[in-house]
């Protein structure tokens, strides 16, 4: 082995959901919003012009942040964005917890955050859910050097009440807390509220699920301006220019129109609980999830079997292996017409 390559930094990434690209495809592996973002986005995609690219970007995003801020009943400075809520949580991993005590979260999550704590040398400990897949609250309150999880939580999609939430906050006021909030728009309340009550808590949320723009890459940060400024002094150490024009323009034209995003949400609702009924017809098992996903399990198949199947119809589905997680699908809310079409697969496989 040459000797540079002792000191090469290795690690075992996190590995995406498929980008399959094809006519007749049925996507429901990354839990993408089904729908065109707002019609106002591409008015604001229309107004940056050519001539204004070659200049740099804000760096502090300031039109973003302030509609943002204006949304939520927020302060510009308690708003921090990134190149989506992956870029987001990862500066707040580099920038929070840095203490020898493990930071807490739980062992059926988003599997990034082993491959952050893993790069950054974070010590951490995993917190198991119960057998019926949920968060023990008491399980973190205890020492730690910080917590994070999803609410809902991913993939499982359960939701956990606010006041469990505030519970563990309280429990952990030496430690930051974040809540992951990529899926509260689809049947949760949020933990912005709580935000002037616990200078310890960051929120964080992303416009690739309930405000259709993925492919913008968009996510940010809520919490006291002390958090949000280590955030940003972390930030301009490494980029000063992380969010595009076009993603300034588009991300606050979305934010604004509060009446589009309403209406989009409520049909990702409405067909979600559609699905639960035609799930458990098909005698499927799942949690109630509060997301735009539902993780579901049938006793008498196999979920790779099935998930193999799927994919030679061009219907794509999220398959998880994990010791906990080998039998489950992680299948997200399409249109109605797309479930249909799911259902009408399912109604007949192994007949």
């Amino acid at each position: 082995m040459p000797e540079f390559e002792k000191y090469i930094r290795r690690v075992e990434p996190y590995v995406p959901g498929d980008q399959p690209n094809f006519p007749d495809m049925i996507k429901l592996n990354t839990n993408e919003n089904p729908y065109p973002p707002s019609p106002e986005v591409q008015k604001a995609l229309e107004n940056c012009t050519l001539e204004s690219l070659r200049l740099y970007p804000d760096p502090t995003s300031h039109k973003l942040n302030k509609a943002i801020a204006e949304r939520y009943g927020l302060n510009e400075n308690q708003v921090f964005t990134g190149v989506g809520s992956d870029d987001v949580l990862a500066m707040c991993f580099l920038t929070f917890f840095n203490s020898s005590k493990p930071m807490l979260f739980p062992d059926i999550t988003y599997a990034f955050y082993p491959v952050w704590a893993q790069m950054l040398r974070i010590p951490y400990e995993l917190v198991p859910l119960n057998d019926a897949f949920e968060i023990v609250p008491e399980d973190y309150y205890r020492e730690n050097g910080g917590i994070i999880f999803p609410n809902p939580n991913a993939p499982t999609g359960a939701l956990l009440p606010l006041e469990t939430i505030e519970n563990i906050i309280k429990s952990n006021s030496d430690s930051i807390v974040i809540v992951d909030e990529a899926y509260i728009d689809f049947g949760g309340k949020s933990a912005v509220p709580l935000i002037e009550k616990y200078d310890n808590l960051i929120v964080i949320q992303t416009f690739s699920k309930s405000r259709a723009l993925a492919g913008m890459r968009i996510g940010y940060a809520m919490g006291n301006e002390k958090l949000i400024k280590a955030l940003n002094d972390v930030k301009y150490s490494f980029n000063s220019y992380t969010m595009n024009r076009q993603v300034i323009e588009a991300g606050a034209a979305a934010v604004i129109d509060e009446e589009y995003f309403q209406s989009t949400v409520n049909k990702i609702i409405a067909t979600r609980e559609r699905a639960k009924k035609e799930f458990a017809k098909l005698g499927f098992k799942f949690k109630d999830s509060m997301s735009n996903f539902l993780f579901v399990t049938h006793p008498e198949w196999s979920a790779k079997e099935l998930f193999e199947a799927l994919k030679e119809k061009h219907i794509f589905v999220r398959y998880l292996r994990g010791e906990r997680t080998d039998n489950y699908l992680r299948i997200s809310i399409g249109t109605d017409e797309e479930m249909d079409a799911l259902f009408e697969f399912l109604g007949n496989y192994k007949k």
